[in-house]
């Protein structure tokens, strides 16, 4: 969850850092801090708050020093105080470590070196690592490091120690010309300049400086100097690696005159619909072209998809929700049974094992820590069966295809949204529907469960759509913003959606909360009369989506039951319809669409309502509180 920056180089580090943490502030922004090493000193500063309460703390400070590391919190141990802030340093001050993630054994090793003589000043887990690389660095015979660099040793042998799931940046003044860098569980990417080097957790941290990258595999640990880097696992062996190039743009990661990147990545939406219909969708497929030409080319293998009895997809949060609809899809065009698990729950209460099953991980950093959990133990009991008809079949649906996630399953789904810096998800949920639209497509024409007719006509409808959306954001901003209004003082919202809609109940609701701090609930509309009807009354809004289909009119009916409980109705509705007029007291209209096409457009004026009520407030859209865009934590 929180963010690591390291530089070694030639220019000040502390400019580089503060940049780096600023790409990096929507993994955490409870606290945070810089430590710098210059003429044999390490220099600390940390503050408490935004990142803008140290940026206040270093104005008017030279720093020339050419080594750092910095850090931006989201708090797991310890109350986002300035003394639980990073970096943490050592008994002597003069060595200092960032971390991600969660030393799972620190008690017993706090009360270890305790024990020693350690002296600790806050209540996390981190502060146990740079005492244990003191201890072991005391301990060190030179005769004994094999060539290793003291510092790297001593952090190796520490790591060996430690339990759970970090990533760790590591400077000391005694060794002025080293950062040392370590990754288990949680992700770590080293950055190569012209005779600088990098790290960060995620890659907008480096892209700005190079797109020459060496993403670290869990176990290892390295040595960044001038001279170069020098990459072991934690048994000692050195590691041969190769740097990959990321297509990135820096520019790619700015607002570009929107107010917020919340908005101007709902905006972003047509486009990334474009990109996803441009890259998976076969222009050579027609209704009397030949078996061996596929509607979409998503690169699956036909063996992975091949006599398929079964799929279950895990998933956290809004691609849970995601998910949700790829069921439906996948159920409803292909006739599969999908089952869509919680991965947080899937991991210590997994399913009994189905043949021939495909099991589909979606994380839009590909690195959420729940969810590559879950897949590394299915992918684990699957491979120990017997049975080969059990053996795994695994795909992952992300953003980020050089993550953690393509280095677990074999087959990747890129979905190509391009990156995401709010918080609350928004193009990225509707890049994964795209998603599971392609592979419900591909998996329905291999099985023949759909006509080249119906295929052809969803194809048709899938390239309406980013215009479609941009219908929705030229005719609905403006009317949501002035809707935003009333809604000052509400203190609780409803959102009601059935079949395919559903999901999208969920997610608008969860968009609200996330952002707004609203307390929010998604319910199928025909459970409110089951007991969240109870609920209702003149000051819960109830928003609905009733897209024409087959589950239309039971919507408005269900819609009717709540406004005879007084509570105002907004609705989600094809425009011009005036059966729709007559039910709603305000109306959200979006073009008509195929009942199966109807989620991406639904969505987005669900999106900006929640984007319009929170910037209304004076929140802080793109940092909601408590929140962080990469879950990478337990």
């Amino acid at each position: 969850m929180c963010g690591i920056v390291g530089y070694i180089g030639t220019r000040p580090a502390a400019d580089i850092l503060m940049d780096g943490l600023r790409k990096l502030e929507y993994r955490g922004y409870d606290s945070a801090g810089l430590a710098t090493v210059l003429e044999g000193e390490l220099h600390c500063v940390r503050a408490k708050g935004k990142l803008q309460n140290l940026q206040d703390k270093l104005n008017g400070e030279e720093n020339p020093a050419r080594l750092g590391i910095g850090h931006t919190r989201w708090a797991t141990h310890g109350k986002p105080e300035e003394y639980n802030a990073h970096p943490h340093r050592d008994g002597s001050g003069r060595l200092a470590v960032v971390q991600n993630g969660i030393v799972e054994n620190y008690r017993e090793l706090r009360e270890t070196l305790k024990a020693l003589g350690h002296e600790f000043t806050s209540d996390t887990d981190t502060e146990v690592v740079p005492h244990l690389i003191e201890s072991h660095l005391s301990q060190l015979n030179p005769d004994d490091t094999q060539g290793r660099s003291p510092l790297l040793e001593a952090t190796r042998r520490a790591c060996q120690q430690l339990h759970g799931a970090f990533a760790l940046a590591i400077v000391s003044a005694d060794y002025p010309d080293e950062l040392v860098v370590v990754r288990q569980q949680a992700p770590l990417v080293i950055g190569f300049g012209q005779g600088e080097f990098f790290c960060a957790s995620d890659t907008p941290a480096i892209v700005p400086h190079t797109r020459a990258v060496l993403p670290m595999e869990n176990g290892e640990l390295a040595s960044l100097t001038p001279l170069g880097v020098e990459v072991y696992n934690f048994a000692g062996d050195r590691q041969r690696k190769h740097p990959i190039t990321l297509n990135w743009n820096p520019i790619m990661v700015e607002k570009q005159g929107f107010k917020h990147f919340m908005l101007k990545e709902i905006y972003e939406q047509p486009g990334v619909v474009r990109t996803a219909l441009e890259t998976y969708i076969n222009s050579a497929w027609t209704v009397d072209a030949g078996s061996t030409i596929l509607p979409v080319s998503l690169g699956l293998p036909g063996a992975l998809l091949d006599g398929l009895e079964h799929l279950q997809i895990v998933a956290c949060g809004t691609s849970w929700h995601a998910a949700l609809v790829g069921k439906y899809l996948i159920e409803n065009l292909a006739n599969l049974p999908v089952m869509v698990q919680y991965a947080s729950e899937f991991r210590y209460s997994p399913t009994p094992l189905i043949p021939n099953t495909l099991t589909i991980g979606v994380t839009q950093s590909g690195e959420t820590a729940d969810t590559l959990a879950a897949l590394e133990m299915e992918q684990d009991r699957r491979a120990a069966h017997p049975d080969p008809r059990f053996a795994p079949r695994m795909v992952g649906i992300t953003n980020r295809p050089e993550s953690s996630l393509s280095r677990l399953v074999p087959h990747i789904i890129d979905t190509h949204a391009g990156i995401e810096i709010g918080v609350a998800a928004t193009k990225t949920f509707t890049a994964q529907v795209m998603a599971f639209y392609f592979l419900a497509i591909d998996l329905a024409y291999r099985r023949q469960t759909l006509t080249g007719d119906r295929i052809e006509a969803i194809l048709n409808g899938l390239h309406q759509l980013p215009a479609f959306i941009e219908q929705v954001l030229e005719s609905q901003e403006r009317y949501i913003e002035e809707l935003a209004h009333e809604f000052n003082e509400t203190q609780d919202f409803i959102f009601l959606g059935r079949g395919i809609n559903f999901p999208i109940a969920l997610e608008g609701a969860l968009k609200l909360k996330e952002i707004s701090y609203i307390h929010a609930e998604g319910y199928p509309a025909g459970e409110m009369k089951h007991g969240p009807i109870a609920l209702l009354d003149a000051k819960v809004p109830v928003v609905a989506i009733a897209m024409p289909g087959s589950v239309y009119d039971k919507v408005l009916s269900n819609a009717q039951e709540a406004k005879a409980r007084d509570a105002q109705l907004i609705g989600v509705v094809p425009m011009n319809d005036t059966d729709a007029q007559e039910t709603f007291d305000r109306l959200l209209p979006v073009p008509v669409v195929d009942e199966l096409l109807s989620p991406i457009v639904a969505v987005i004026p669900l999106q900006l309502l929640a984007y319009h009520i929170a910037a209304r407030r004076g929140l802080d859209v793109d940092q909601p509180r408590n929140l962080a865009k990469s879950v990478t934590v337990e």
